[in-house]
Parts: structure tokens; sequence; C-alpha cells
């Protein structure tokens, strides 16, 4: 049943697709048919895996930057008030800088390779993370936490073994938003400077008129995207019933 609610939605997708492209009779370097892109994606499948694994290279390390950065920097924020008071506003700052501003600075610091991606997708998703964990310990149940003092436990082990547990589901809820925007960050990184990726590909389609390849690329990112989504959900759903087991 998951499968075809999976199915379903991509099959009417197409069919909206080439709708399209037959009612508005539009031309192929403007929105290419579905199945010339089909055919594009196939006869350059290699060229499109090469750049496609140069982009998942980039969001899985950023995913797993960002997410252990998110982790410390919630656990430490948790731990003292008064860092929160100064740390926090920092945070929101950081959220209302415009991302396109901040690649090329990235692009400047760390070079046009990997790292100013990485750089990217860790930055573009630090802020969900730390924030949906830290507002998760902050709402630790007040009866758990009295009880553990009661039995004498220090602020640390009410951190590890109280908090952090209770606060597992937030920091899995920023985990899921953090895989849908971590390729978001990868890709603004390539378009602003790259010799790799799913992004530069799309931009050296685009300004080669090659729409189909560009189409061909847009849709691997996509696909892409949601294998990452599915994977994550699958793999925080076992967790979640492990610990409530």
């Amino acid at each position: 049943m998951k499968i075809v609610h999976l199915i379903a939605p991509a099959l009417l997708a197409l069919a909206l697709w080439q709708a399209a492209v037959v009612v508005l009779d539009m031309p192929s370097f403007i929105l290419p048919a579905p199945a010339a892109v089909a055919a594009r994606l196939w006869l350059s499948r290699a060229l499109i895996a090469e750049h496609a694994w140069v982009t998942l290279v980039e969001v899985l390390a950023g995913l797993a930057l960002g997410a252990g950065l998110g982790w410390v920097s919630a656990v430490a924020l948790a731990f003292s008030a008064g860092a929160r008071r100064l740390v926090q506003p920092l945070l929101v700052f950081s959220q209302a800088v415009p991302v396109f501003a901040l690649a090329p600075i990235l692009t400047l610091w760390f070079g046009y390779g990997l790292l100013s991606k990485i750089a990217m997708a860790l930055l573009i998703i630090y802020f969900p993370v730390t924030s949906a964990f830290l507002d998760a310990l902050l709402r630790t149940p007040p009866d758990w936490l009295a009880q553990a003092r009661v039995m004498g436990a220090t602020r640390w082990r009410l951190m590890w073994r109280v908090r952090i547990p209770a606060a597992l589901p937030g920091f899995l809820t920023g985990l899921k938003l953090a895989v849908v925007y971590a390729p978001i960050g990868a890709v603004i990184g390539e378009w602003v400077g790259a010799s790799r990726g799913l992004g530069y590909l799309m931009l050296l389609a685009n300004g080669r008129a090659r729409i189909d390849l560009m189409f061909a690329a847009l849709l691997t990112l996509a696909v892409m995207t949601m294998l990452l989504h599915a994977l994550a959900n699958l793999a925080i759903a076992r967790i979640l019933a492990r610990r409530e087991a």
C-alpha cells in the first residue's frame, strides 16, 4: 500500500506534465515532454550518475556534520539559560540572512571544491536540527526531572539519562527536515561555483540549451531527495519502535 501511495502521485505528476506539453503546445526548449527527459536520462546515465554521486557526498557529509553540531549545540544551550539568551538571537539572525547571499562568501573562503558545498548544506540544516532538539530538551516533563533529583542525579546524569532520551523525538523531527533541506544547500553551492555536481550539470545544460538534460538532472535530484527522506523516515520509525519496546 505504501508503494502505491508513492507511485500514484508520481504518475499523476507525469500525466499533468504531459498534458501541459500537449494542451499548451509547449516547445521542447521550454518544457520537454516526459518521454524526451526519460530518453536523455537513459542516454546520459553515466554522466548524470557521476554528478549525482558528488552531490550525494556533499549532502551526506553536510547532514552528518550539521546533525552532530546541532546535537552538541542544543545540549550545551540546554545547560545554560545565559548561553541561550546570548546565542539564540544569533541563531535566528543566521536564518534571516538569505542563503544565496552566503553561498558566494563560503565559496570565497573554502574554494570551489566539496568543502564549500558541505559548509552550505551544514549551514542550512544546522538551525532546524538545533532548534527542534533544544525545544524538546527544554520541554522535559518536570515530574521526571523532580524524580531524578530526588534520587540524587547530577546535572550531567539528568541530561544523559533523562532529558536527552525524552527529547530524542524532537531531534529526529529536526533530522527529517534536515534531510530535505540539505540537498538545497548543496545545489545552491554548486550553482555559485563548482565543476561537479547536479547543480553544476543543470547550469551547464541550461547554458548549452540542452533543456532535456537539465530536466533529467533536476529529476535525479528530486528522486535522490525523496529516497533520502524515505530512508530517514524508515530509520527514525525503527529507532522510535525500539525506544518504545
